[in-house]
């Protein structure tokens, strides 16, 4: 195996593997380094499916990346000839007191999202299976849906190879430094060279200390899947949805080939550092009954017997914006991390950013709002 490359990705999950696509189909000679073997269940990818939308809080970056990274979703779908995109439709279900879409619906307008604002009635005439209380409301969204993650990911991988890309899995890294004008990586099967470096290592980044250090922190989520009234949420019939509620937040998919209605909570968690076990589902209490107090308060319907359950990992930065940027001290080396639980559907997008600052393009998106010095407490 060649010690030099151009690029070397390290962490090849949803945001490096785009990355090492995006690289390799611009012929540059890429080496993605992981320490599993993507698509795994060591990150944040693993459990299909994840929502995607495009009417996106946080403004006009995030709509446009939503955007950009909808087409680019496609476009691997017509080079992998696999389904990876369904437009089931998302509905935003949130108490009034808690949030207003306003914002979102004025975002998306200007950016030729369709959106529809729905009340408590409309939501249960048209998902009769749905118990909201009269203040709550919802935003629609039509077009948006769900990505098959770790089939991404797969086909991400696939087409990367074809492009010439080198992976190398089950191999993780011990140490990076800066040496002349390029970058050094140790592993335990050798060193390897870089003129430049992409660091997407997700919930793995303290392993990369002292070179870089970011303000993530990691914690253990749970997600699971329940045994739902035949024909009520099925793909097809029920969409995607998100609901915001006075006990926190959660996010959840139709029941798709009978697998289950999913449900996740958004907030919370428990920290976890890489090299500690994350306790299997059902360790704790809560990590069913949580989900299913919210499934038998809203829709009760659904909340059937548990069918299965998966923990994964959340990568949180302080405002659970993402990072995006150039490390402060070594401008060769690019930082992608932070992703927050939200990022896996601007995943295709964030590859081909990644790519353009490898190649000194200025990105089609603005990374303002992604910018590392926006933390004014970071020590590197």
């Amino acid at each position: 195996m060649k010690q030099s490359f151009d690029v070397i990705v390290v962490g090849a999950g949803s945001m490096g593997m785009s990355a090492g696509y995006h690289l390799a189909k611009r012929g540059i000679r890429t080496l993605l380094i992981d320490s599993f073997d993507p698509p795994h269940e060591q990150g944040s990818h693993h459990g299909e499916p994840r929502l995607i939308r495009h009417a996106y809080s946080g403004g006009a970056s995030y709509v446009s990346l939503a955007l950009e990274a909808d087409r680019l979703w496609l476009e691997l779908e017509e080079a992998s000839n696999q389904k990876l995109l369904v437009r089931s439709g998302v509905l935003n279900m949130a108490d009034r007191a808690l949030f207003k879409f306003q914002a979102r619906i004025e975002d998306a307008g200007r950016a030729g999202v369709r959106v529809e604002w729905l009340d408590a009635a409309e939501i249960r005439h048209r998902w009769p299976a749905v118990r909201l209380p009269e203040t709550y409301e919802a935003m629609y969204e039509p077009d948006a849906g769900y990505l098959f993650s770790e089939r991404c990911v797969a086909e991400y991988r696939k087409l990367a190879l074809v492009e010439g890309a080198t992976i190398l899995p089950y191999t993780p890294v011990e140490q990076i430094w800066s040496e002349g004008s390029g970058i050094r990586v140790r592993t335990r099967v050798g060193e390897f060279a870089a003129d430049q470096t992409i660091i997407s290592a997700g919930a793995w980044f303290k392993t990369l200390e002292p070179f870089v250090t970011l303000p993530i922190r990691a914690v253990r989520k749970t997600v699971g899947w329940f045994r739902s009234e035949p024909g009520l949420f099925d793909a097809g019939a029920f969409p995607g949805f998100t609901l915001g509620t006075d006990n926190g937040g959660y996010y959840g998919f139709p029941s798709i080939d009978g697998a289950g209605i999913k449900l996740g909570r958004h907030d919370g968690g428990l920290p976890w550092l890489p090299g500690e076990t994350a306790a299997p589902f059902g360790h704790l209490e809560q990590d069913e009954g949580d989900l299913r107090q919210t499934l038998e308060n809203y829709m009760p319907q659904a909340a059937g017997a548990l069918l299965r359950g998966a923990v994964c990992k959340y990568e949180l930065t302080p405002d659970e914006h993402f990072i995006i940027d150039r490390h402060p001290v070594h401008s060769n080396v690019i930082l992608a991390g932070g992703f927050s639980g939200h990022g896996f559907k601007f995943s295709s997008a964030v590859g081909a950013v990644l790519a353009d600052l490898i190649e000194g393009k200025k990105p089609s998106v603005d990374l303002g709002m992604f910018a590392l010095s926006r933390f004014d407490t970071i020590s590197l």
